[in-house]
């Protein structure tokens, strides 16, 4: 089992990401940390292989983390997941090795895709305690292979969806509407996600033209209305 932690200091959303990591057969989450100096005390404290660790934490930027890790944990693979798409983010991130750089708001598929990969390159990496060159082609072609969707795989049988709507944020945006019985605003979603306000609409208006969703307009606020979205009862 591949023994993973998460550094995220939203815990909704660490709790999602720890869902989705032990959906995927090979890999064990128990562990997570909200702030940077808990990443490194969790990382002194248990056996981590691979940390998915976010960028904007509140006492210490990911990526200024990701120097400290390589310095006293150079065992531990980090996995970038971040809303940030700024590239002095995403060059810092791979040159200091991270296995990779998935921006929020997370997809099973992309998610499930990279964790495959990781898998296998962890294996073929502690399988020998010597290599040839046809082990080192491996190990990079698998860290360069791009993502793609798997034949046969679960979410092939998921309802054909338009460009822009991920079928596992769907549902993530559904269940949690569901419990909101007072409705959420687009700004609320986006928090819960970790994503843009505007990404949570584009969700929340889809699930209006499939009719499984309401929004009423909110009174009283200055400028564009506001809208709050509601599960629509069967």
């Amino acid at each position: 089992m591949i023994q993973t932690a998460i550094a995220e200091d939203d815990f909704r959303i660490a709790s999602i990401h720890q869902e989705l990591v032990n959906r995927v057969n090979g890999f064990q989450c128990s562990h997570q940390a909200l702030n940077a100096k808990d990443t490194l005390l969790m990382l002194e404290q248990h056996s981590i292989d691979l940390l998915l660790l976010d960028i904007y934490m509140p006492d210490e930027l990911g990526t200024q983390l990701l120097k400290t890790i390589r310095e006293k944990h150079p065992q531990v693979d980090v996995l970038i997941i971040s809303a940030s798409t700024e590239t002095e983010h995403v060059q810092h991130s791979l040159r200091y090795g991270v296995f990779d750089y998935i921006i929020k708001p997370v997809s099973l598929e992309r998610l499930e895709k990279t964790l495959h990969d990781y898998l296998l390159f962890h294996q073929q990496l502690h399988e020998t305690t010597q290599v040839t060159q046809e082990n080192i082609d491996q190990l990079t072609s698998i860290r360069r292979h791009q993502p793609e969707p798997s034949a046969g795989s679960e979410l092939e049988k998921v309802e054909d969806l338009p460009k822009g709507i991920d079928p596992f944020t769907l549902q993530t945006v559904t269940n949690e509407l569901e419990k909101a019985t007072a409705g959420m605003t687009a700004e609320e979603m986006g928090h819960y996600l970790g994503a843009s306000r505007t990404t949570a609409r584009r969700y929340l208006e889809y699930m209006i033209s499939s009719n499984k969703a309401d929004a009423k307009p909110i009174y009283g606020i200055v400028g564009r209305p506001e809208r709050r979205y509601f599960i629509r009862k069967s």
